[in-house]
């Protein structure tokens, strides 16, 4: 995939000037996020995937939160993975991604916060399909019900979805991911959760420059001077003086929790990616390869970091690659140590 990340640049290209056509784009390598290929109950199903039925709520928010690490205190310890070995942690790429993690001063936080969202979703789309694919061997997708019975990074990790009940269920993974694919292709569809309009409106009113602003008219009553803001389109919180990221730039109150677990649930699939098809497909094909996925996984971790995207337990699973690219410079200091975190 030679050209996978020069995409990478392009797609801020596609994004300049704050709020661009890139947040509502539909990339051409995402498939039907609806359709995504869920097969059906696993011929000996395991007993984690059976039970509660799979619920699709129409809210594609409704389900979101989830339950993460069962029974991970009385498992034994795993072999050392492949890809927790310096050898094959590899990047396509040289040099660190401090140069496309670190915000422009020109941008708000909140518009920044939206392109590396849409960005990162774009990019682990591309391995989200690869595992999406039939295998022409056994006409199933790489990523069935019956090789990945549950949503897992290893035994040590397992996550369970809530269903319209708020009750966590176990899915198979190709479930859970069709899941998480709907949940965040609604929110950056939403033109309340991620707008793509000025709050202002696409263009400030002008006047003709002989005319002072001072009032409701000119001094010589010629024309209506536009006024400010009234407090019938403001919010409870907006009048109490409240802020929160992305204000200024017209996104919610929601914003930034939005972000967040849009973060965490992409980061449980790249876990899981890595944890169970690193060698199938990623070590076995050269398009997309393992060190393609390396390096669009580091590059989520160094804004996730960067930023306090995700906190350091959500990590666990994968801490170990982390570290490697922690101590080789891989993950720039700045990021490892969260210099632009928000606390909020």
């Amino acid at each position: 995939m030679t050209t996978f990340f020069q995409s990478v640049r392009q797609g801020f290209a596609n994004r300049q000037g704050g709020r661009a056509n890139g947040v509502n784009g539909n990339p051409n390598q995402q498939r039907s996020q609806n359709t995504s290929p869920v097969t059906g109950n696993p011929t000996n199903p395991s007993p984690s995937s059976t039970g509660a039925p799979v619920s699709f709520p129409s809210n594609p928010g409704a389900s979101v939160e989830d339950t993460s690490k069962t029974g991970a205190d009385c498992l034994a310890p795993e072999e050392t993975k492949w890809f927790f070995k310096e050898a094959y942690a590899k990047l396509s790429v040289k040099g660190n991604f401090m140069p496309l993690a670190a915000k422009p001063s020109y941008l708000d936080l909140g518009d920044w916060l939206a392109h590396q969202t849409v960005e990162q979703y774009r990019l682990i789309t591309y391995f989200i399909v690869s595992v999406q694919e039939v295998n022409q061997n056994t006409n199933t997708v790489v990523c069935n019900a019956n090789e990945c019975p549950t949503m897992s990074a290893g035994r040590h990790y397992i996550y369970t979805w809530l269903n319209n009940e708020r009750k966590p269920i176990p899915v198979p993974a190709c479930q859970y991911i069709a899941l998480v694919q709907r949940w965040i292709v609604g929110k950056i569809h939403d033109p309340v959760a991620f707008p793509t309009d000025s709050p202002f409106g696409r263009t400030a009113p002008s006047f003709e420059s002989s005319y002072p602003s001072t009032a409701g008219t000119d001094q010589g009553g010629r024309k209506p001077i536009a006024a400010g803001p009234t407090t019938l389109s403001r919010t409870l919180s907006d009048l109490a003086g409240q802020d929160w990221v992305g204000k200024s730039a017209g996104f919610p109150e929601s914003f930034l929790s939005d972000v967040r677990t849009a973060w965490r649930q992409m980061f449980r699939i790249y876990a899981h990616l890595y944890h169970a098809h690193f060698i199938n497909p990623f070590w076995h094909i050269h398009n997309p390869n393992y060190m393609d996925l390396n390096s669009s996984f580091c590059y989520f971790v160094s804004v996730g970091k960067l930023f306090g995207l995700i906190g350091e337990r959500d990590l666990e699973p994968m801490q170990d690659l982390i570290d490697i690219w922690n101590s080789n410079g891989s993950i720039p200091t700045d990021c490892a140590n969260g210099a632009f975190a928000i606390t909020q």
